[in-house]
């Protein structure tokens, strides 16, 4: 072999070698990792009229602590959040002044009874005229009602709680000055709670007083079956919607005012549906350039290397309720719908559930 040959054969070698891992780093390339997505199994049990909604725990009932004189707190016993007995010491003012007005009325008490005393033994030997026995009666009396109203305002520089509840916001601290009827603390009722939720006034009208409800609270990782519905009549001006309030048992005192809550309005007494229609979320309805509505569903792939993959199924929409809305066509029973993750999603695209 001749220098010529000898270097056209190394050249050609050379090229296969770099062919050759170009293909391959290609095809590594082309091997990625599966999107991961959440799905929802379409069923005809979705269609039962069920609608989830946003809301919010609020107290049963709520009482406000406070004075009924003026002071400066020297001592407030509770916090946010504390649970109180009834009867517990919430808080106390100065008392200097109130002892010192019991003291006086102690004082002039000792002395009107004194007085009673003596004219007493002039009374029994009717040597003390009828006008001057009454007179000392009204002293004793009138010195007993400031004694009274002295130890009435000496208690009253200390307020206890009157139920048993949980301590809400806005609790006073000792050194700032009360006055009469300004709340130190308030104190929450939560043996029952009230879920608030805000309905779309086209929506109320469906909803009934005994209308089944479960309320879901992610910060307790659990679920509570709803009461008696209380609905508001007065409509918010800016959103259109109305308030109304489910009571909920409370056992162990778990549910807390201002915990956020699904709460799902269950039964085919809520829906306008037909029974077997399918309803996804809408936020799993995408639409189209040319202005298509679709939803992603996982489906196998004809390739038995791959698992799922992504397809774009176009689908005819129905009524909205609540945060879900009708498949009326374009869906089967069984397809898995990705509800999420699907931003991320091509058609053929690998995923796993």
């Amino acid at each position: 072999m001749n220098h010529h040959s000898f270097l056209s054969t190394l050249s050609l070698i050379v090229t296969l070698c770099i062919m050759a891992s170009g293909c391959s780093s290609t095809h590594k390339d082309r091997e990625t990792a599966p999107v991961r997505v959440n799905t929802e199994v379409a069923s005809e049990q979705l269609s039962l009229g069920n609608r989830t909604y946003v809301g919010v725990v609020e107290e049963e009932s709520s009482t406000a602590v406070s004075f009924t004189g003026s002071g400066m707190l020297t001592k407030v016993y509770v916090s946010e959040g504390q649970r109180v007995s009834r009867g517990q010491t919430i808080a106390t003012i100065d008392a200097t002044q109130a002892r010192n007005m019991l003291r006086a009325a102690e004082a002039q008490m000792r002395q009107a009874s004194d007085a009673l005393a003596r004219m007493q033994q002039l009374h029994d030997n009717n040597a003390l005229p009828e006008i001057k026995w009454v007179e000392t009666q009204s002293q004793v009396a009138q010195a007993q009602a400031q004694l009274d109203l002295a130890k009435k305002n000496l208690a009253d520089c200390s307020v206890s709680a009157p139920m048993n509840g949980v301590i809400g916001r806005g609790v006073k601290q000792a050194g700032e000055t009360v006055l009469p009827a300004m709340p130190v603390a308030t104190i929450l009722n939560i043996n029952k709670v009230k879920v608030k939720v805000s309905i779309p006034e086209k929506e109320m009208a469906t909803i009934q007083p005994s209308t089944p409800t479960r309320i879901t609270v992610d910060a307790l990782q659990a679920s509570f079956e709803g009461g008696h519905i209380e609905k508001g009549v007065e409509a918010d001006p800016l959103t259109h919607t109305y308030d109304i309030r489910i009571n909920v048992a409370n056992q162990g005192q778990r549910l807390l005012p201002g915990m956020v809550c699904n709460v799902e309005l269950k039964g085919s007494g809520l829906s306008t549906h037909e029974s077997g229609e399918l309803t996804v979320p809408i936020t799993a309805v995408q639409q189209s350039a040319d202005g298509n509505k679709f939803v992603w569903i996982a489906k196998s792939s004809a390739d038995k290397r791959q698992g799922m993959i992504a397809h774009r199924q176009k689908v005819q929409l129905g009524d909205a309720t609540g945060n879900r809305i009708v498949i009326s066509s374009g869906l089967h029973s069984g397809d898995h719908v990705i509800t999420e993750g699907f931003h991320r999603l091509s058609e053929g695209t690998e995923v796993c559930l």
